[in-house]
């Protein structure tokens, strides 16, 4: 009964939000609808947000560790930010079409011949004033812990761009964490009605650092690893070390 509820409860969200956003978009207005949706979503799954610091808003490169699809709706409710996903969730039914209502960016993460590119059409969202959100460790199977992040899509930050930043945001779940990992072989659907089933609330708590400047930072690679620093310190976590692409 619990996950039923749930579900409705968010394609009622859906279904109310899709027709407003596609208004917003005939007005060529950025629309809010996807960030007020995804929140909204958050909700539903019976998560409870907390945000410490403050999120940029404009002209900024978030860097998030990743844990859970969950991520997606927590960050994105709580910033109005367009995410990096992996170019084959665009194929996935429902989940694709609704990641490209919100411009979502999909990049073949595992071509490295196709790294410039990539980080060309994240540094174009980026030049528009967009705030991009990506979890640069690449996938869930850290779970709870931190993975190295991957350098290649910080080259769209190469040459700087004035006035955009890197903002490093750690997602915790506390104690909550265990029993919302996406890791092995369970498919999302397993996975996404474990957690719609669970019963009570999940607390999370989105720590929003410092923005870091990419000048200072120097190159790729250096600020690949310290967003990851960054990041590992909020969650009382150890930084593994990076990876060199």
């Amino acid at each position: 009964m619990r996950l039923a509820l749930r579900l409705a409860a968010i394609v009622a969200g859906l279904l109310f939000c899709v027709p407003l956003h596609y208004l917003w978009k005939l007005f060529r207005a950025r629309s809010i609808w996807p960030q007020i949706f995804l929140g909204y979503a958050a909700a539903c799954c019976g998560v409870r947000v907390r945000i410490e610091g403050e999120p940029l808003k404009t002209r900024v490169l978030v860097a998030a560790n990743h844990v859970s699809w969950l991520d997606i709706l927590v960050l994105g409710g709580a910033a109005p930010v367009v995410f990096v996903a992996r170019a084959d969730v665009q194929d996935w039914p429902l989940v694709g079409w609704a990641a490209g209502l919100n411009d979502t960016i999909f990049v073949a993460r595992e071509a490295r011949s196709s790294v410039r590119g990539q980080a060309d059409t994240l540094r174009q969202a980026l030049e528009k004033g967009r705030a991009v959100a990506l979890f640069p460790e690449g996938t869930t199977e850290g779970g709870a812990g931190l993975l190295p992040f991957r350098a290649s899509l910080f080259a769209s930050l190469f040459p700087p761009l004035p006035g955009v930043r890197v903002q490093p945001v750690a997602i915790d779940y506390g104690e909550a964490a265990e029993d919302l990992l996406w890791v092995g072989e369970e498919p999302f659907g397993t996975n996404a009605k474990r957690i719609l089933s669970r019963p009570g609330t999940i607390r999370a708590t989105l720590r929003f650092l410092a923005p870091i400047d990419p000048h200072a930072a120097g190159d790729r690679k250096a600020l690949s690893a310290r967003s990851q620093e960054e990041v590992a310190e909020a969650l009382g976590a150890s930084a593994a070390p990076g990876d060199p692409l």
